[in-house]
């Protein structure tokens, strides 16, 4: 079959595509511009898609003799768009905010196996893709179709863990395997030498070992990472998603795909790096097996026997009007029972009274990098109110109230002292330096994703607010009122 050339229209168009997903990379970087980036990322999808339906799809399939009898038309192709759209659109509508990361992670998987599916349809019908001469296809082919279908068989099965894990069906402990190391190393290993066997000789059992081994490798990557480390494994994924992409338009010879796979690659692979630095990790020690597993410290086994103070919504209320300065620290707490939007009222109301009320948001609160600025972003809270964790963490010590709601991990100060804790190492918001500690906790029964106890509960300092945290905020608006 004649390869299908890309005209300088298509070319443009592409560019200008390209383009406008750099715009939109731009955007999200900051909450104030998100929505206009979501607007550039959409106007270069369409461009994409639109651009590539006009020059490559045919309108009605030809009925020559020398035709292929399987080529789509734009019609078969519309349909599948609307169907995909339509349940799209329907998920996007009903999620949840705090389903939000595992359905990241399961869009994911889609990438991946798409990626998966376009290698093997290279694979098996080579010259429908101009990538072979009789019957033989191209070395440098081979290398992208290899590269292609194992980044994407490992971004479809490591992310169907990561889903399995964040959605309860799997415990969020790591799983150890007995010699995972040697294990990993030895598959990865095993498929980069059968890639570039690969190039010399294309019989199909090297392509399906390569697959097999791919998926395999996917989820002995993910199993042993713990909960405590899913905000990095969601953006690793983002990245190896991107990656994928990139490897099918190398396959379809689409411009736009390989520079939306490139920066979404690329920038997934930055924010990686962030995430990890923010917990103070090596990308290579978290994928190697994350923390939080090992061992879980001494904090925990003496929670039960500690003292510690229990207030109530009135005290709270009190507390936060004689404040100055109130810096309010979210976590995935507020995330579960919703309580984003009357804690923006409680903001609202503590203004009127003359406090100062900001936000702090640490780099991994939540199950997915950015989580609390999106929740912050629904309920309308001002931009300027919300602080990263290196801009406030020195304001903590000129604070009169730390009010955390369903944030432990990121506030727990055992990360600064306590080498035998599996968070060890991790920059945290210093809330326990406030004058006052106000800590919203659905029971002092419970320990934070990464499976250790905070020492902030049994500070002189702290007042514990126990309940669901949507409730005991109102509580406490109604009392300031």
């Amino acid at each position: 079959m004649e390869h299908l050339t890309v005209n300088p229209w298509a070319s443009l168009a592409y560019l200008v595509a390209g383009v406008c997903f750099i715009l939109a990379l731009r955007g999200l970087s900051s909450p104030a511009t998100s929505q206009r980036g979501n607007r550039m990322g959409i106007i270069g999808m369409t461009i994409a898609v639109v651009t590539t339906l006009v020059t490559h799809v045919p309108i009605h399939a030809c009925q020559a003799p020398m035709c292929k009898p399987d080529i789509t038309t734009i019609g078969e192709i519309l349909v599948a768009i609307g169907i995909g759209a339509a349940i799209g659109i329907t998920t996007a509508r009903k999620i949840a905010m705090t389903d939000m990361p595992q359905l990241v992670a399961a869009f994911h998987s889609l990438v991946g196996l798409a990626a998966v599916l376009v290698a093997c349809a290279a694979f098996l019908n080579p010259g429908a893709f101009g990538i072979a001469e009789g019957g033989v296809i191209f070395a440098q082919s081979r290398i992208e179709m290899g590269l292609g279908v194992a980044i994407g068989a490992i971004t479809f099965s490591g992310s169907v863990i990561a889903f399995l894990k964040l959605n309860g069906n799997m415990g969020g402990k790591p799983i150890m395997l007995p010699g995972r190391h040697v294990i990993n190393l030895g598959v990865l290993a095993a498929i980069l030498g059968l890639i570039a066997y690969f190039t010399q000789d294309q019989s199909p059992w090297i392509f399906w070992t390569i697959t097999l081994l791919s998926f395999v490798i996917g989820f002995l990557l993910i199993i042993p990472i713990g909960g405590a480390d899913m905000p990095v494994v969601v953006s690793m994924l983002n990245s190896y998603s991107g990656w994928a992409a990139a490897a099918m338009g190398f396959t379809l010879h689409n411009t736009a795909m390989i520079i939306t796979g490139a920066l979404v690659g690329s920038s997934g692979a930055i924010l990686s790096y962030i995430m990890c630095k923010a917990m103070n990790r090596s990308f290579i020690s978290v994928i190697a097996g994350g923390f939080g597993g090992d061992s879980v410290g001494g904090a925990a086994a003496a929670a039960t026997d500690r003292p510690w103070k229990r207030g109530s919504a009135e005290d709270a209320a009190f507390l936060l009007g004689q404040a100055e300065q109130v810096i309010i620290v979210p976590g995935y707490g507020m995330a579960v029972s919703q309580a984003q939007h009357v804690l923006r009222e409680m903001g609202d109301k503590l203004k009127e009274h003359g406090v100062r009320v900001k936000y702090a948001i640490h780099p991994v609160a939540g199950r997915m990098p950015g989580h609390m600025n999106v929740l912050l972003a629904e309920a309308n809270v001002p931009y300027d109110d919300v602080f990263e964790l290196e801009d406030i963490n020195s304001e903590f010590a000129q604070t009169d109230v730390a009010f955390v709601i369903g944030a432990n991990d990121v506030t727990n100060p055992a990360a600064k002292t306590d080498k035998t804790s599996p968070i060890y190492g991790m920059p945290v918001l210093d809330v326990e330096k406030a004058k006052t500690v106000l800590f919203i906790k659905r029971s002092m029964g419970g320990v934070g994703y990464a499976g250790v106890d905070n020492d902030v509960f049994y500070m002189d300092n702290t007042m514990m607010l126990l309940g669901d945290a949507k409730k005991m905020v109102e509580e406490i608006v109604k009392a300031i009122e």
